[in-house]
């Protein structure tokens, strides 16, 4: 890997409804870890702001690679909602979403994303340990080549994104 971004500046632009709700899917990543997953969570609010749905990393529970937080609420929505109605959803998640689960947000319609820590400040906590593989890809750079706009907000509270893995990812080999 090449050199990396700086880490961002927390975005002027998140509103103090949006903050409450990331505090919550902190919160979410933090159970994910009691749950002895890894620490990422996310939930859904409708066109009102009202959370919907709640989902945590599943990785290591289910044996299955692609149970991060943000994939299996994807995967929650696109059961329960119909495609024109999550335009007008927000999912917001503890860290950003990766290209995987950036593409999940975009094929199930989500409009809005708002997420915590980013993915260059989840680097500087796990470095390159193998349980958790980097691809830098921002999802601002994977919705921008959709045919279709997802408004993104993040990062913010940035310390309080970072709790949920300090200490974690030492046991697997990185620093924290």
């Amino acid at each position: 890997m090449t050199s990396l971004p700086e880490p961002s500046q927390p975005d002027p632009s998140i509103t103090d409804v949006d903050l409450a709700l990331l505090r919550q899917a902190i919160s979410v990543s933090e159970s994910a870890v009691r749950h002895g997953n890894h620490p990422f969570g996310a939930l859904l609010t409708d066109a009102a702001g009202e959370v919907v749905l709640t989902a945590e990393n599943t990785v290591i529970s289910e044996s299955d690679v692609t149970a991060h937080a943000e994939t299996n609420l994807v995967r929650q929505a696109s059961a329960a909602f119909p495609a024109a109605a999550l335009a007008d959803f927000t999912l917001y998640t503890s860290c950003e979403p990766c290209p995987m689960c950036s593409g999940a947000i975009f094929w199930a319609g989500i409009g809005r994303v708002v997420f915590a820590l980013d993915e260059v400040g989840l680097y500087d906590i796990t470095g390159s340990t193998g349980d958790a593989p980097v691809l830098m890809l921002p999802c601002r750079d994977v919705f921008a080549r959709g045919n279709r706009a997802v408004d993104v907000a993040g990062p913010a509270l940035l310390e309080e994104a970072r709790r949920p893995h300090l200490g974690f990812w030492a046991g697997l080999g990185a620093g924290d």
